[in-house]
């Protein structure tokens, strides 16, 4: 075999190892990455897993002069919820998450969505979504068919889509903003054709940028449930005026994910009578 010399140009593979490193620093990080860590199982993904990692957080919201009504978001991995105890610490609605993609559905769900409902509070569903895996119709469909319908019953809030940077890869599921607008649409149009109602789209402004292109065409029907970590929830994505929830932290009590409805409980109702 053959002696390189001083200043012999490097073999492929170390050129092409060389690029591939280069070009690694170049590329957006998954919520993973962006949090030092590798990327999570499938299905393990939940509401506001990419705010710290993205957003960062702040301060904790001050006392508002607008009541606001006290909620939580809660999902698989935090297991059998003490729904007692959050009743009594005055949260007054939550959700759960369903399903996420086309394949997986929550373990814990009857336990959340009904031990929520059975203390009072007014619950609801939501679905983690997964665009570079099934359409967004397939993915309504799925979920509703496992736990994310609506009844008018006076407690029962539409389904929420969880639409935020992807924790398995590229933040925008590798779709430009104009097809990841069709595949929002998509999913809401087919869920209100399953159940009657508009649901909530749950996200961050920074990812609503990044990967809609600050789209605004779904603020006139379907309310908006706002991510960020700080004393306010800052500048909404295009379209919005107003937030009809927003997420404030990751590390309140007993549950961690607590939210703020912008109203009185009565206002809540309203949301789930439609």
């Amino acid at each position: 075999m053959p002696v390189l010399g001083p200043g012999t140009i490097r073999t492929p593979r170390a050129l092409l190892t060389a690029l591939l490193a280069a070009l690694s620093l170049t590329l957006p990080l998954t919520t993973a990455q962006a949090a030092g860590g590798t990327a999570p199982s499938r299905g393990s993904a939940h509401m506001g897993m990419g705010v710290l990692a993205h957003d960062g957080a702040g301060s904790t919201p001050a006392n508002s002069a607008v009541t606001q009504t006290e909620g939580v978001d809660v999902a698989g991995y935090q297991g059998n919820v003490a729904w007692p105890t959050l009743w009594s610490s005055g949260v007054r609605w939550a959700y759960t998450k369903a399903t996420e993609g086309t394949y997986y559905t929550n373990p814990y769900f009857a336990q959340q969505y009904n031990g929520s409902y059975d203390v009072g509070m007014i619950r609801g569903a939501y679905h983690f979504a997964t665009p570079d895996t099934t359409s967004g119709a397939t993915q309504a469909n799925y979920f509703v068919d496992h736990g994310g319908g609506w009844s008018k019953d006076g407690r029962t809030l539409p389904g929420t889509l969880d639409i935020e940077w992807n924790p398995y890869g590229a933040e925008c599921y590798g779709k430009s903003a104009s097809a990841m607008v069709g595949w929002i649409a998509d999913f809401l149009n087919t869920y209100k054709a399953r159940t009657g109602r508009d649901a909530v789209i749950y996200t961050a402004t920074s990812w609503w940028s990044d990967c809609t292109g600050n789209y605004g065409g779904f603020a006139a029907n379907n309310p908006l449930w706002i991510a960020r970590y700080a004393s306010d929830p800052g500048t909404l994505p295009g379209g919005w005026g107003y937030y009809t929830m927003w997420q404030y932290t990751s590390s309140g009590p007993t549950v961690g994910d607590h939210d703020k409805f912008n109203g009185a409980l009565d206002r809540v109702q309203a949301l789930a009578n439609g």
